[in-house]
């Protein structure tokens, strides 16, 4: 099992970095999740979901921010992979960014884990 980061992303505010596992991947966003950095992550989500990943699990942890855009990348990214037969998962999420989800109702639609390590045990 190869635990390397595979790929990262790096614009003023956002780094974005991806660990492939067998049959999943962590995806960790670190900084603000906004409207100019938002196809940082977007794109790394599409291309897990391109290659059918089954369990795509984004480390919130480190997320400082995120808007509209930013969910509705989340949205979109957990569309996508339940088309291809996957989902994505939420961990880790900051009381400010989870209260994004909480206020639009988005938390209902993900699964979502207190942590990392409670997402990658499922």
């Amino acid at each position: 099992m190869d635990r390397g980061v595979v790929g990262t992303a790096d614009r003023d505010r956002l780094v974005v970095a991806v660990r492939r596992y067998a049959m999943s991947a962590v995806v960790t966003p670190v900084g603000e999740l906004d409207h100019h950095t938002a196809d940082l992550l977007r794109e790394p989500l599409d291309k897990l979901a391109e290659d059918a990943i089954p369990k795509v699990v984004v480390d919130c942890s480190h997320l400082d921010f995120c808007d509209s855009t930013g969910l509705n990348v989340l949205l979109g990214a957990r569309l996508k992979a339940e088309a291809a037969g996957g989902g994505v998962h939420l961990a880790g999420m900051s009381p400010a960014v989870s209260r994004v989800f909480e206020i639009t109702g988005a938390d209902a639609v993900f699964t979502v884990h207190a942590t990392l390590d409670d997402a990658l045990k499922e």
